[in-house]
């Protein structure tokens, strides 16, 4: 028998979650609860690192400040759900931060948010044909904040989400913690069709169209690497940029004591 697409996916989340997951509808949890200043501490042994020039720019009173402006974060499903979205971004926006290297003092997935923003980039990433968030003279795109926030398209968006002027300054969002945060969650949290939203996909939301099946994007954390960078990482089996978001992503479920879940690559999916 052909199941339908939503029928598997319903079944996959029932295979993982059936011995964590008890706990559907039960009231509210504070990302607060689940990520305490000690362990969010735990994470990120050296994001204050005289080394990284982030230093002192992602306190954790920020990232709580930020996750309020989002409060399906982190606070959907049951407490397994919820441990695994936030060790998912955490460990997405590790990878985009990350000042580590294979002999790094605790390991190179104990160096997250080591960067605010991008050193040297290539170009602007002006996108001169997109006429709806025009870029503004001499104002660089380049990657800033967790996820590293790029090209004038994403700027102008989130500017206009989160109450600021992403196109005219866009600098902020490298100069401002919270709002810093807050574009990383945004960037989460946002469907972009055909891409879904990274949080639906891990909080179990996710209902994948014909054209994903036929592309192989299987529901866990791989399908939000390929949300995030599908074009450059994805269907490259081995790839070293996957396998750093992987092992981030390893280091903090395993802090929060909660399983991972299928699928965490995504060499063999197609970019969307």
């Amino acid at each position: 028998m052909r199941m339908r697409p939503s029928l598997l996916w319903k079944l996959w989340v029932w295979c993982i979650g059936v011995v964590q997951c008890t706990a559907w509808g039960t009231p509210n949890i504070a990302v607060s609860s689940v990520m305490n200043r000690s362990v969010y501490e735990r994470f990120f042994l050296h994001k204050d690192d005289s080394a990284c020039p982030a230093k002192g720019f992602y306190p954790y009173e920020s990232f709580i400040r930020a996750s309020k402006f989002f409060p399906a974060f982190g606070n959907t499903g049951c407490l397994a759900t919820r441990k695994r979205e936030i060790a998912a971004f955490l460990a997405q926006i590790s990878h985009e931060t990350t000042g580590g290297w294979a002999t790094a003092p605790d390991g190179p997935f104990a160096w997250g948010l080591c960067f605010k923003e991008e050193i040297s980039p290539p170009s602007d990433y002006c996108d001169s044909t997109n006429t709806q968030w025009p870029c503004y003279r001499a104002k660089s795109y380049k990657g800033r904040g967790p996820i590293q926030l790029s090209w004038n398209y994403n700027y102008g968006p989130a500017g206009k989400a989160l109450g600021f002027d992403g196109l005219k300054n866009p600098e902020i969002v490298a100069n401002n913690s919270v709002i810093a945060f807050k574009t990383a969650l945004w960037f989460w949290m946002t469907e972009r069709k055909p891409k879904p939203s990274c949080h639906d996909v891990m909080v179990g939301k996710y209902v994948p169209t014909e054209a994903d099946i036929a592309a192989n994007r299987t529901a866990g954390y791989g399908l939000v690497t390929n949300i995030i960078n599908g074009g450059l990482e994805c269907g490259i089996p081995g790839d070293a940029s996957v396998n750093d978001r992987i092992g981030f992503f390893h280091r903090y479920t395993n802090l929060l004591h909660v399983h991972p879940g299928p699928n965490l690559d995504c060499a063999y999916q197609k970019p969307f």
